[in-house]
C-alpha cells in the first residue's frame, strides 16, 4: 500500500507548511540566485505574525513587518546595481545570509520534454560541456511536482554552469542562456520549470480554466474522479484479495524466482513468444505466472542515465530484472486501475546495472485473473529488441470457470497521471515561482496537444495570459518554439496534426510581445526528441537579442503576409525577408532519428522547382504540389494541374520538405491562405 499511499499525498497534500517559526524564504532564494537588474525586485518568505523583517543586498536595504500569516514581502530596487556577486542578509530574530547572488537577467524555461532534454543528451555534449564553465550562467531546476491546489513553496537549487554541472541544464535554455550571456556581457539566469509529456491545460491555473466551458466541465470532471479514485481503489483490493483467495489463486512462492532472470541461467531451450500479443505458447497457458526475456546489447546512454523501459498496457502484474536484479514491480495492492500504462520515466533499467555484451532483461508476469497480455510492443531504450522475447512458465493456474468470471471484482478506470491533470503543474510548478522577477519565458510544448490542435488556438493563449496575469509583471516577452518536422513524410499534400499545432502556435503572436521560432528544419521522423537543441536555442536567443536588448539580428523567418490570384498563378507576398528570400539547395537526405544518425534519402515533390514545400488548389479543394519561385520579396507558386488556384499552402505537413529561408538564414513559417475545416477541430480537452 505504500505506493498508494504516495499517489495520495502527491496528489491531495496540502501546501508546504513552512512551519518553523524563524524567518525563511522559497528554496529559489537560494545561493547562485541571479536577480533581475530591475526597479521593483519582489523578495518574500514567511516570518512570525508581526516580526519586523530587513532585506540588505549591496547597501540596500528595505524594512518590512510580517502580516497576521506570517508573510513578509519587500522590492527591492536593482535598476542601478552593478552585477555582484554579492551577499543578501536577510534579519528577524534570526539572521539568514545568502551568498554569491549576481544580478543580471532572468529567463523562465518551460514546457514538456524537448525543454527538459539536458545537454548531456544533445548533439555535440561532450565538446560542449567541457567548455562550459560560465560563472555568470546559471539554472535553477524546479523539482517536479504536481498539486491539486497552488503552492507555495517548490524544491530546487541554482547551480552555476561548469563541466561538472552544465550537462544536467536544460539543452535549450543552456544555449539560450549562453548567447545572451556572451552577448550582453551580464549574468543570466535560467529558471528551468519543464515536464514531458505535458498538455498546455497542466500549466494553466483553474481559475483561468474556469473562465471558458469547454475547459472547465472537462477540469472539474476529472477532479471529480481523481479524488473518489484512492476509495474505490482501495474496495477493489480488498474485493481481488478476498476472490484471490476464496479461489486458491494467489501468488506462490515457488523457489528462487531471481533464477528466471539471471543471465547465467540460459534460455536457449526457452520457447519464442511474439510481443505484442498474448504471453503465451502452444505449452504454456499464460495464466499463473510466466517469465519472458531477452538477452540484449543495451549502450548506456551519456551521463549515467537510465534506459527507458516501456511496457505499454500490460494485462496482469509484473516484475522487471536487469541481469538477476530486481528493478521495479507492480503488485495488485498498487494496481490504479484500467488503462494504466507503464509508461518510461516510471520504468527504467539504472546504468549502474548495464554491463559490456549481452545484458538479461526479465519480466515476471503474475496474471492470476486470466491469460497475460502485453497490447502494445516492448520497447528498451527506444527500441524492440533485435532477438525478440523467450517465454518459460514459472506456474500455470486453471483457466477461470463461469462462476469465478462472474464474481471477478472489476478495478476502478486508473485516473490520469497528475501531470496530466488541468492545472496541476501550474500549481506545483509555476504558482510558487510567482512573484519572482524575470525578464521573460521561453516555451517548448505543443507536442502532446497536437491530437486536439485547432483548440490550442485558444489553449496556448488562454495559458499565456494567465501567466501574465499571474505575475502581476505586465506583457513580459513569452517567445515559443513552433513544433518541428516529424513523423513519416507523405507523398502528397493533405492534412496533418502537427501542421495544424504550429498554425495555432502562430495565432498566439497576435498577443503582444511574443515572437516564435522556426524549426521546421530541425526534426526527426522518428524521433521526437531531435537533439539538435543548439539551434533551437540560438533561434530563441536571436528574437530576445531583437526584442529586448536592441541589437540588429535578424529575429523571423520569412512569414506569409498576403497573396492574390491572376493568369492561373498565385504570388505570395512575405514581411520578415530580412536580407531577401532565399532558395537553400534541398539536402540529399533528412533526419530520421538524429539519435543513431539515421537518415533517409530526400524524394523531391516538386523536382524541377526552385522551391520545395508549395502545394496549390482550386474551387474543388484538391492539393496538389506546386512550382515555385522567388520574386523579389514574393514567391509565385503555380501548377499546370490547376489552371485557376483559390488557395496555397507551405510546409503543410508533418514532416514537409522545404528550403525557403531568409538572408538571416531564417527558414520561412508554414502556413496557409485557406481557411477550410481543420482535421483536428472535434478533437476537445477530456481531462485526460
Amino acid at each position: 500500500m505504500k505506493r498508494r499511499a504516495l499517489i495520495l499525498a502527491i496528489l491531495f497534500c496540502l501546501p508546504s507548511g513552512w512551519s518553523q517559526a524563524a524567518v525563511r524564504m522559497p528554496a529559489i532564494f537560494s545561493n547562485h540566485m541571479v536577480l533581475k537588474k530591475s526597479a521593483d525586485v519582489p523578495v518574500w518568505g514567511k516570518a512570525l505574525p508581526g516580526e519586523d523583517v530587513t532585506v540588505t543586498l549591496d547597501g540596500r536595504a528595505e524594512k518590512t513587518t510580517a502580516d497576521a500569516d506570517g508573510k513578509w514581502k519587500v522590492l527591492l530596487n536593482l535598476a542601478d546595481s552593478g552585477p555582484g556577486p554579492f551577499v543578501i542578509t536577510v534579519q528577524g530574530q534570526n539572521t539568514v545570509t545568502i551568498n554569491d547572488v549576481v544580478v543580471g537577467a532572468v529567463w523562465v524555461a518551460s514546457g514538456q520534454s524537448n525543454m527538459e532534454w539536458p545537454l548531456q543528451r544533445s548533439k555535440n555534449a561532450a565538446e560542449e560541456i567541457a567548455q562550459s564553465a560560465n560563472p555568470l550562467l546559471r539554472q535553477f531546476e524546479v523539482v517536479k511536482s504536481a498539486a491539486p491546489i497552488p503552492r507555495e513553496q517548490c524544491q530546487g537549487r541554482w547551480v552555476v554552469a561548469s563541466p561538472a554541472t552544465s550537462g544536467a541544464f536544460s539543452a535549450v535554455a543552456y544555449y539560450f542562456g549562453k548567447v545572451l550571456q556572451n552577448e550582453l556581457k551580464i549574468p543570466v539566469g535560467l529558471i528551468h520549470t519543464s515536464w514531458g509529456g505535458t498538455p498546455s491545460e497542466a500549466w494553466t491555473s483553474g481559475p483561468s480554466l474556469d473562465t471558458l466551458e469547454e475547459f472547465k466541465s472537462p477540469k472539474d470532471a476529472i477532479l471529480a474522479e481523481v479524488q473518489a479514485h484512492p476509495e474505490l481503489q482501495k474496495q477493489w483490493v480488498a474485493n481481488f484479495a478476498e476472490w484471490l483467495k476464496a479461489n486458491g489463486r494467489e501468488d506462490r512462492a515457488n523457489g528462487d524466482k531471481t533464477a528466471f532472470a539471471s543471465p547465467e541461467t540460459p534460455i536457449t531451450n526457452w520457447e519464442s513468444v511474439q510481443i505484442p500479443g498474448l504471453v503465451k505458447t502452444g505449452k504454456i497457458s499464460g495464466i499463473g505466472a510466466v517469465w519472458i526475456r531477452a538477452d540484449i546489447d543495451i549502450a548506456p546512454p551519456p551521463g549515467g542515465n537510465p534506459v527507458g523501459l516501456d511496457l505499454g498496457a500490460l494485462e496482469g502484474f509484473e516484475s522487471i530484472y536487469c541481469n538477476g536484479t530486481p528493478i521495479v514491480s507492480l503488485d495488485y495492492r498498487d494496481y490504479p486501475g484500467t488503462g494504466h500504462i507503464r509508461r518510461l520515466g516510471k520504468y527504467n533499467i539504472p546504468a549502474n546495472l548495464l554491463r559490456p555484451g549481452k545484458n538479461a532483461v526479465a519480466i515476471r508476469v503474475y496474471a492470476p485473473a486470466g491469460e497475460a497480455k502485453f497490447p502494445t510492443p516492448i520497447t528498451i531504450g527506444g527500441k524492440v529488441p533485435e532477438g525478440g522475447w523467450k517465454i518459460a512458465e514459472e506456474y500455470a493456474l486453471p483457466a477461470l470457470t463461469p462462476s469465478q468470471r462472474d464474481a471477478l471484482p472489476r478495478p476502478p478506470v486508473a485516473p490520469p497521471e497528475p501531470r496530466w491533470v488541468a492545472s496541476f503543474l501550474f500549481n506545483g510548478m509555476i504558482h510558487p515561482l510567482i512573484p519572482y522577477a524575470i525578464s521573460g519565458v521561453i516555451w517548448y510544448q505543443g507536442e502532446t496537444n497536437a491530437g486536439r490542435a485547432f483548440q490550442y488556438r485558444t489553449a496556448f493563449p488562454l495559458m499565456i495570459e494567465d501567466w501574465r496575469k499571474a505575475w502581476g509583471q505586465g506583457d513580459f516577452p513569452f517567445y515559443f518554439c513552433q513544433l518541428p518536422n516529424y513523423l513519416d513524410k507523405k507523398p502528397v499534400p493533405g492534412e496533418g496534426s502537427w501542421a495544424e499545432l504550429r498554425e495555432s502556435q502562430s495565432k498566439a503572436l497576435s498577443l503582444p510581445n511574443t515572437a516564435q521560432a522556426v524549426l521546421i528544419d530541425l526534426g526527426d521522423a522518428k524521433d521526437v526528441h531531435p537533439l539538435n537543441k543548439r539551434d533551437v536555442g540560438e533561434r530563441l536567443a536571436q528574437i530576445a537579442l531583437a526584442k529586448d536588448y536592441g541589437r540588429n539580428v535578424s529575429f523571423s523567418g520569412p512569414v506569409f503576409q498576403s497573396v492574390t490570384f491572376e493568369g492561373g498563378k498565385a504570388r505570395v507576398l512575405f514581411s520578415h525577408a530580412d536580407g531577401g528570400l532565399a532558395a537553400r539547395p534541398v539536402p540529399a537526405t533528412y533526419s530520421v532519428a538524429s539519435g543513431d544518425n539515421q537518415t533517409a534519402p530526400t524524394v523531391r515533390n516538386s523536382p524541377d522547382s526552385e522551391l520545395e514545400g508549395f502545394a496549390i488548389c482550386g474551387e474543388d479543394k484538391k492539393w496538389v504540389w506546386a512550382d515555385a519561385k522567388i520574386e523579389g520579396d514574393s514567391v509565385l507558386v503555380w501548377s499546370d494541374k490547376v489552371p485557376a488556384p483559390v488557395a496555397v499552402r507551405y510546409g503543410w505537413a508533418d514532416n514537409p520538405t522545404v528550403n525557403l529561408y531568409n538572408g538571416g538564414g531564417l527558414p520561412a513559417s508554414p502556413f496557409r491562405t485557406d481557411d477550410f475545416p481543420a482535421s483536428t477541430r472535434n478533437s476537445k480537452f477530456n481531462g485526460r
